[in-house]
């Protein structure tokens, strides 16, 4: 077998694990209550909890915070603009376009699914937030990992997508943190 055999089998080997694992965490959707919960993450997800974030953190902390609410902008410029330019290059349709058998649980941002730009962002925002103030992380961890499993419970998005997009945010989290 080819090199590139290989490769082919394992692209779909990957692609069957993640279209099996988003129609497992799919099913809880079907659970209106499981469902809503979710929606109102992802929702808080869209930018909603960062954004207060970012507006209370100077009340909170001060000189400190507004250093922090202006970092977090960079950041989340910075990733929205390989959100972008990643999600036109790779053009990968979200599990619910291409699977009827998934439910859609939340309107879509946008066409495509991979990365996942809230799951980018919540990691992003929570690591350079828990990198100047470590008190937040109680809250910011389950937060971002709330949003993360909402995406493929709502039907849009791969756990690779997920994955990917908890990646990035975290290697530019990481970057501007070190800047």
């Amino acid at each position: 077998m080819t090199a590139r055999a290989y490769t082919e089998l394992a692209v779909k080997r990957v692609t069957a694990c993640d279209m099996a694992v988003c129609g497992l965490l799919n099913g809880a959707s079907r659970h209106a209550t499981i469902k809503n919960f979710f929606a109102v993450m992802s929702r808080l997800g869209d930018g909603w909890f960062w954004y207060g974030l970012m507006i209370l953190l100077p009340l909170l902390y001060g000189q400190s915070g507004v250093a922090l609410s202006l970092l977090m902008l960079r950041v989340g410029i910075l990733n929205y603009i390989i959100y972008k330019i990643v999600k036109e290059v790779t053009g990968r349709a979200r599990p619910c376009a291409v699977d009827s058998g998934i439910a859609v649980g939340a309107a879509p941002l946008d066409q495509y699914s991979f990365p996942s730009g809230h799951t980018m962002h919540a990691v992003a925002f929570s690591l350079v937030a828990i990198a100047q103030h470590g008190e937040l992380a109680w809250m910011l961890v389950p937060f971002a990992a709330l949003v993360a499993l909402s995406r493929m419970i709502l039907g849009l998005h791969y756990p690779t997508d997920v994955i990917a997009g908890g990646a990035i945010g975290a290697l530019t989290a990481s970057w501007m943190i070190g800047s």
